[in-house]
Protein backbone atom coordinates (compact mmCIF):
# COMPACT_ATOMS: atom_id res chain seq x y z
CA UNK A 1 0.00 0.00 0.00
CA UNK A 2 1.10 3.09 -1.16
CA UNK A 3 0.02 6.62 0.73
CA UNK A 4 0.92 10.00 -1.82
CA UNK A 5 -0.13 12.87 1.00
CA UNK A 6 0.27 16.08 -0.57
CA UNK A 7 -1.01 20.06 0.62
CA UNK A 8 1.49 21.36 2.90
CA UNK A 9 3.58 24.56 3.20
CA UNK A 10 4.28 27.33 4.58
CA UNK A 11 1.19 29.84 5.81
CA UNK A 12 0.98 32.81 8.07
CA UNK A 13 -1.03 32.40 11.22
CA UNK A 14 -4.42 32.57 10.66
CA UNK A 15 -4.29 31.22 7.27
CA UNK A 16 -5.57 27.85 5.48
CA UNK A 17 -3.98 25.01 3.93
CA UNK A 18 -5.76 21.36 3.13
CA UNK A 19 -3.73 18.27 2.98
CA UNK A 20 -4.63 15.69 0.91
CA UNK A 21 -3.93 11.91 0.68
CA UNK A 22 -4.65 9.16 -1.82
CA UNK A 23 -3.78 5.64 -0.85
CA UNK A 24 -3.32 2.92 -3.60
CA UNK A 25 -2.05 -0.53 -3.84
CA UNK A 26 -3.30 -4.00 -3.53
CA UNK A 27 -6.36 -2.86 -0.99
CA UNK A 28 -9.76 -4.61 -0.20
CA UNK A 29 -11.09 -2.58 2.15
CA UNK A 30 -9.95 0.91 4.34
CA UNK A 31 -11.10 1.13 8.06
CA UNK A 32 -9.22 3.86 9.48
CA UNK A 33 -8.71 7.15 7.84
CA UNK A 34 -6.39 9.55 9.83
CA UNK A 35 -3.91 12.42 10.28
CA UNK A 36 -0.81 12.66 12.24
CA UNK A 37 1.53 15.09 13.29
CA UNK A 38 4.81 15.11 14.98
CA UNK A 39 6.41 18.51 15.79
CA UNK A 40 10.21 18.95 16.53
CA UNK A 41 11.16 17.25 19.56
CA UNK A 42 7.38 15.74 20.74
CA UNK A 43 6.12 12.64 19.73
CA UNK A 44 3.64 12.11 17.00
CA UNK A 45 -0.19 12.72 17.84
CA UNK A 46 -3.20 12.22 16.17
CA UNK A 47 -4.97 14.82 14.69
CA UNK A 48 -8.25 13.58 13.26
CA UNK A 49 -10.01 9.98 12.12
CA UNK A 50 -12.64 8.87 9.98
CA UNK A 51 -14.07 5.43 10.36
CA UNK A 52 -15.93 3.83 8.21
CA UNK A 53 -19.07 4.09 10.03
CA UNK A 54 -18.84 8.18 9.41
CA UNK A 55 -17.62 8.74 13.23
CA UNK A 56 -14.86 11.92 13.40
CA UNK A 57 -12.60 12.70 15.71
CA UNK A 58 -10.73 15.23 16.45
CA UNK A 59 -7.70 16.30 18.78
CA UNK A 60 -9.08 18.98 21.38
CA UNK A 61 -6.19 21.60 19.73
CA UNK A 62 -8.37 21.64 16.26
CA UNK A 63 -11.74 21.04 16.93
CA UNK A 64 -13.25 23.64 15.46
CA UNK A 65 -10.60 24.40 13.25
CA UNK A 66 -9.76 21.22 10.93
CA UNK A 67 -11.66 19.04 9.39
CA UNK A 68 -11.46 15.81 8.18
CA UNK A 69 -13.21 14.07 4.93
CA UNK A 70 -12.75 11.31 3.00
CA UNK A 71 -13.46 9.67 -0.56
CA UNK A 72 -14.32 6.08 -0.22
CA UNK A 73 -14.88 5.60 -3.50
CA UNK A 74 -11.38 6.85 -4.11
CA UNK A 75 -9.57 5.87 -1.10
CA UNK A 76 -8.53 9.34 -0.21
CA UNK A 77 -8.53 11.50 2.72
CA UNK A 78 -8.58 14.91 2.96
CA UNK A 79 -7.48 17.88 6.03
CA UNK A 80 -9.02 21.21 6.22
CA UNK A 81 -7.20 23.23 8.15
CA UNK A 82 -8.39 26.48 9.09
CA UNK A 83 -7.55 29.29 11.77
CA UNK A 84 -3.87 27.65 11.43
CA UNK A 85 -1.83 28.61 14.89
CA UNK A 86 2.22 28.61 14.98
CA UNK A 87 1.26 25.79 17.40
CA UNK A 88 0.15 23.68 14.40
CA UNK A 89 3.67 23.73 12.97
CA UNK A 90 4.47 20.21 12.19
CA UNK A 91 5.37 17.46 9.57
CA UNK A 92 1.71 16.08 8.94
CA UNK A 93 1.75 11.85 8.66
CA UNK A 94 -1.47 10.32 6.89
CA UNK A 95 -2.67 7.05 8.05
CA UNK A 96 -5.12 4.37 6.97
CA UNK A 97 -5.99 0.99 8.74
CA UNK A 98 -6.19 -1.20 5.61
CA UNK A 99 -7.04 -4.87 4.45
CA UNK A 100 -5.09 -6.30 2.05
CA UNK A 101 -4.11 -9.52 -0.02
CA UNK A 102 -0.50 -9.45 -0.99
CA UNK A 103 1.09 -12.99 -2.14
CA UNK A 104 -2.58 -14.75 -0.94
CA UNK A 105 -2.02 -13.30 2.56
CA UNK A 106 -5.05 -11.10 3.53
CA UNK A 107 -4.66 -9.26 6.86
CA UNK A 108 -5.24 -5.93 8.16
CA UNK A 109 -2.37 -3.44 8.92
CA UNK A 110 -1.47 0.36 9.30
CA UNK A 111 0.62 1.63 6.39
CA UNK A 112 1.80 5.35 6.88
CA UNK A 113 1.97 8.36 4.29
CA UNK A 114 5.83 9.63 3.98
CA UNK A 115 4.87 13.25 5.65
CA UNK A 116 4.05 16.70 4.86
CA UNK A 117 5.69 20.14 6.46
CA UNK A 118 3.27 22.71 7.59
CA UNK A 119 5.03 25.73 8.89
CA UNK A 120 2.46 28.03 10.48
CA UNK A 121 4.64 31.75 11.05
CA UNK A 122 4.29 35.54 9.92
Amino acid sequence: VQLQASGGGLVQPGGSLRLSCAASGNIISINVMGWYRQAPGKQRDVVATFTTGGTTNYADSVKGRFTISRDNAKNTVTLQMNSLEPEDTAVYYCKVFALTKVGGLVEWNDYWGQGTQVTVSS
